[in-house]
């Protein structure tokens, strides 16, 4: 399987991105929200299959030195499995050596997959959602 990996967001098809959004599955997100959030991300990746078609992205918010926040990893479902979602979690660290402290927070059930990648539990982490009760029903979010 020949891929092309870019950390350029410069000729991504925002309407691909959204649309491997909702198929990864990670929700529906705007075409707008998904502009905003990867311009205003400091790493980007991209991947694209043979054909070109947009497989995998993730991005990573940063301070530059003391906090990184991975977030947004997605894979097509025809990728899942093949260690292409590790790969672009592995890329992302990798722009983010030298930060004291990386961290994110998974879709339920994902925690496994974090885990093999270095990741451990954070004990006093906390958030607050637009909307908290689907947070909470999605399992984001539980009572301190």
């Amino acid at each position: 399987m020949s891929l092309e990996w870019s950390d350029s967001q410069d000729t991504i098809n925002w309407h691909e991105l959204q649309n491997l959004y909702r198929l990864a599955p990670l929700g529906d997100k705007s075409v707008e929200l998904l502009q905003t959030v990867f311009t205003n991300s400091r790493f980007k990746c991209f991947v694209r299959d043979e054909a070109g078609r947009l497989v995998a992205a993730g991005r990573v918010l940063s301070d530059g030195a003391d906090c990184a926040y991975l977030c947004d990893v997605a894979v097509m479902p025809d990728h899942q499995g093949t260690g292409l979602g590790r790969a672009v979690v592995q890329r992302l660290l990798d722009h983010c050596k030298g930060h004291r402290k990386i961290i994110l927070y998974a879709v339920p059930g994902k925690e496994d997959f974090y885990r093999r990648l270095g990741f451990m539990r954070l004990l006093t982490g906390m958030a607050i959602f637009e909307d908290q009760a689907a947070a909470i029903a999605r399992g984001h979010l539980g009572e301190v």
